[in-house]
């Protein structure tokens, strides 16, 4: 697969069960690499579910402040400026649309609650004003310092990332009732963990929609871009690349996706691929 390939010339990796090991740790191997990949000329991106303010601490673990796409290619994030070049937004409208069809589907199935993710022009806007939940989203402390509003309100206002919860059935399940419910038209559906999230964001915004940006941006071919992932938020952006990798600890639908399938996570599965080059 890889045998007189070039190298590549923008590299995007996925964060969570990818680039970072099952201690939510940046290898000194993978660290190494990386640097080297900058160095000899390729450019290195984050693409992650994740909110832009909290790719942080995987910043920190980082020698380079690279341009990131966030929240499934719904936002691109300049982490040398702290600063949100570009956001992809849900309106009130479809938002209310969205929220009929999924109090539609989950009737019956434990019902629904939702948060909502809005954009921002840098991580030092309030906390409370980025992330809303509705009152019955969750008690997890992890929600602490979120900001909450009814559900009228929580789709009153544009978002980057609209999410369903539910606490009886998984995202799969979620995924298969929502998608009865809901014209593919309205929105795009993924989900980064299978216990009962689902993230909604614009139709047709997907990380391949942010990494692409970015190769467009740097002047990159599309063959000549490489994308690593595990979850099926991930399965356009591997399918987009020029060489799509899945890791071992992928889901089967990732590991479909991909050309190839590398070591897992925690076994750096990321730099033993660009070893090869770097």
């Amino acid at each position: 697969m890889l045998e007189g390939r070039p190298a590549p010339r923008l590299i995007a990796s996925d964060i969570d069960g990818t680039l970072l090991d099952s201690n939510h740790r940046v290898s000194k191997r993978t660290r190494e690499v990386l640097l080297r990949a900058v160095g000899a000329g390729a450019h290195f991106a984050l693409s992650t579910g994740r909110p832009f303010r909290w790719v942080a601490p995987v910043l920190e673990q980082l020698p380079i402040r690279p341009l990131c796409v966030a929240s499934n290619g719904a936002v691109i994030y300049d982490s040398s400026t702290d600063k949100v070049v570009l956001a992809h937004e849900l309106a009130p409208a479809e938002l209310k649309e969205i929220a009929t069809a999924a109090i539609a589907a989950f009737d019956g199935h434990g019902g629904v609650s939702f948060a909502a993710e809005r954009s921002a022009e840098s991580s030092q806007v309030p906390v409370e004003e980025l992330y809303l939940v509705d009152p019955s989203y969750s008690e997890n402390a992890i929600y602490d310092g979120f900001g909450v509003a009814s559900r009228e309100d929580l789709l009153a206002q544009p978002c980057v990332k609209l999410m369903l919860r539910n606490h009886v059935l998984s995202a799969t399940q979620m995924f298969e009732l929502l998608s009865a419910h809901l014209d593919p038209g309205m929105a795009h559906i993924t989900y980064a963990i299978d216990d009962g999230l689902l993230e909604l964001s614009s139709p047709g915004v997907t990380k391949a929609k942010g990494v692409a940006w970015l190769a467009a941006h740097y002047g990159v071919e599309q063959e000549d871009t490489i994308a690593f992932g595990d979850m099926p938020n991930d399965v356009e952006m591997l399918r987009w690349a020029g060489l799509g990798v899945a890791m071992d600890n992928a889901t089967a639908a990732v590991k479909d996706a991909a050309d190839m399938v590398t070591a897992a996570n925690h076994q750096a599965g990321v730099a033993k691929v660009l070893e090869r080059w770097f």
